[in-house]
């Protein structure tokens, strides 16, 4: 059984632990920074793709299995897994020499309200 550790602590600064929805009447320029850091870690499709894949296991997936999938090299996979997670995106857990990715479900829902729009009136 492996045990499962934390490797990298989500920072207080990072994008997604400090974005507002864009369509806050009373968006700081702080949050309008925050925000774009976290649109720019899903700048690329490749990025996309890896959340993508990682959104729809109920495992978390190895590194090394999403070189397959994606048609890229492992230095590129490993490459945009560092984006993500330094966007706090991910979570990670080394088992032995592998790592082992998944998404993180707080950073997901805390994305999905960076685009929540309430409907005004028509």
């Amino acid at each position: 059984m492996a045990v499962r550790r934390a490797i990298g602590i989500l920072e207080p600064s990072s994008a997604v632990a400090c974005c507002a929805p864009v369509a806050a009447t009373d968006l700081s320029d702080d949050e309008a920074e925050a925000t774009a850091r976290l649109f720019r870690a899903l700048a690329d499709p490749a990025r996309v793709r890896i959340l993508n894949v990682l959104a729809t296991q109920a495992e978390p997936v190895c590194g090394c299995d999403l070189e397959e999938p994606l048609g890229l090299s492992q230095p590129t996979v490993s490459f945009h897994l560092k984006k993500l997670y330094d966007a706090g995106l991910l979570d990670r857990e080394k088992r032995g020499v592998w790592v082992y990715y998944e998404l993180n479900r707080a950073a997901a829902t805390r994305l999905s309200s960076v685009l929540a729009f309430e409907e005004g009136p028509a």
